[in-house]
């Protein structure tokens, strides 16, 4: 293998520990890291949405960007850049959110879920990797937003002193946020333990460009497994750690956070995969961007986070498998406002990518 290549697998390894870590330490099971499910907490303690279950500041959230930032800023790849149609990778954002909110979990919890024995994780693989094909589609047909331009450095450090801004109030006035006293929300690593965890992910995830949908892509693309290497070295290191420490439940009924709607839980990723391709990269490689700058991957967060919103606040976001008093499986999956949005999502990917594949780089 090429440095590059031990360099991916070695984060991905690293990636791996630090998630099984984190749910030894409290965070919910299989959810070691879950990038829009942590987003959405945040958004929760935030007061954009009113679901009392996932209310959280994830410290997650915080150490990737800081982590990633420190590690540009100490590489010198630091650039602050935006204007890349920013309003329509808010709207990108926030379909990338519902779609994963759907499935209860986004590509990196995906493969976490796989580690744990969660089959229906397998069934979003397929959808995720149905959805980048889509994208590659448009980006064959010359898909572009455009081009981004050189911004003043204070720009691209929004998304940073924002969430340390956020995160010193949290720590010295938790009182103001809503918090969760049950459910999800509710379970966590210790604080600065998660952040000082988190920064070394984030690092990691900079340093190896760590990105799901470019892994697929670039394999259906050019036959270039590079990034993909770090992925395989994830879910490998989560299902021995598993096995090991006896996390793992092989089966797609009543898994943790989870629900076994075979049929939405492939939608919704499809939506991940082909509105990931379109910005460019997972929600988890937009908050390494963003915090190397790119003002564009900070808009299309805040997206993400409104999505969050509007996913909780309409009822949008798929509910998890659970076990009635008579000892029977109740199925979770998504009501008719969540189906709904789904639809909607696809015409929304779909006019976006059909009018931007006519546009020119200028």
């Amino acid at each position: 293998m090429k440095k590059e290549r031990w360099i991916v697998v070695i984060a991905g390894i690293a990636v791996g520990i630090a998630a099984l870590l984190l749910q030894k330490l409290g965070n919910p099971a299989n959810m070691g890291f879950c990038i829009a499910c942590f987003e959405r907490d945040i958004a929760g303690a935030l007061g954009l949405h009113s679901a009392a279950k996932v209310q959280y500041i994830r410290p997650e959230i915080v150490g990737i960007v800081l982590g990633a930032f420190g590690m540009s800023v100490a590489r010198k790849e630091f650039r602050s850049m935006a204007g890349s149609s920013p309003a329509i990778r808010f709207v990108l954002g926030a379909v990338v959110m519902i779609g994963a909110l759907v499935f209860l979990g986004c590509p990196l919890r995906m493969v976490l879920r796989l580690g744990g024995g969660d089959l229906n994780a397998l069934t979003a693989l397929v959808g995720f990797a149905i959805g980048v094909a889509l994208g590659i589609v448009f980006l064959k047909k010359g898909f572009t937003l455009r081009r981004s331009y050189d911004t003043p450095k204070a720009e691209g450090t929004v998304l940073p002193l924002v969430l340390t801004g956020i995160f010193i109030l949290f720590l010295a006035v938790p009182a103001v946020f809503r918090l969760s006293t049950e459910g999800p929300g509710s379970k966590h690593a210790p604080v600065l333990i998660a952040l000082v965890i988190a920064i070394v992910v984030g690092a990691l995830a900079q340093r190896a460009r760590l990105c799901m949908v470019g892994g697929i892509r670039d394999m259906m693309l050019f036959r270039d497994a590079h990034l993909l290497w770090g992925f395989v070295a994830i879910l490998a290191t989560v299902l021995v750690g598993n096995l090991a420490l006896g996390g793992f439940k092989l089966g797609f009924a009543a898994q943790p956070i989870a629900h076994s709607s075979h049929l939405w839980n492939l939608l919704g990723m499809v939506l991940v995969g082909w509105g990931s391709v379109l910005l460019g990269g997972c929600p988890l490689r937009q908050l390494v961007l963003a915090a190397s700058g790119s003002g564009d991957a900070t808009v299309t967060v805040f997206g993400m986070m409104a999505g969050a919103a509007l996913a909780h606040n309409f009822s949008l976001a798929g509910g998890a498998d659970s076990v009635n008093e008579a000892g029977a499986l109740v199925v979770g999956g998504i009501g008719t406002n969540g189906k709904v949005a789904v639809l909607i999502g696809f015409a929304v990917l779909l006019v976006i990518s059909l009018v931007h594949s006519r546009l020119k780089e200028e």
